[in-house]
């Protein structure tokens, strides 16, 4: 069944991790559907590169984070937070691409 990230998880957002780098949150509502996608690897450097519109040197890191059910992917900021031409300094509207991700999970990681 195809489900949207919003309907998979509790939380998706972004923030700063500093001047230089962004931190976008997935937050899973259950620990089924956290470990299909991290078993699944379904959050993967093309797919942050294709949403992103970076090259995978930008990616800094995509990280699981079992204890909450998370994955956590930090990449370069395309412009230093506070610089002339940014447009959100505390990064925290940067997750919206991630909104477009949509994934056919089986039955039973619904249920």
């Amino acid at each position: 069944m195809k489900k949207s990230i919003t309907e998979l998880t509790n939380i998706v957002r972004s923030k700063n991790s500093g001047p230089y780098e962004l931190t976008l949150d997935m937050m899973f509502k259950t620990r089924k559907i956290y470990e299909y996608f991290r078993d699944q690897k379904v959050i993967h450097e093309e797919l942050i590169c294709d949403l992103y519109k970076i090259t995978p040197d930008k990616i800094i890191n995509i990280v699981c984070f079992d204890p909450a059910d998370a994955i956590k992917v930090t990449i370069a900021r395309p412009i230093c937070s506070g610089d002339l031409g940014e447009t959100d300094v505390y990064g925290a509207q940067q997750h919206a691409p991630l909104l477009q991700i949509h994934v056919d999970l089986p039955e039973e990681i619904l249920a």
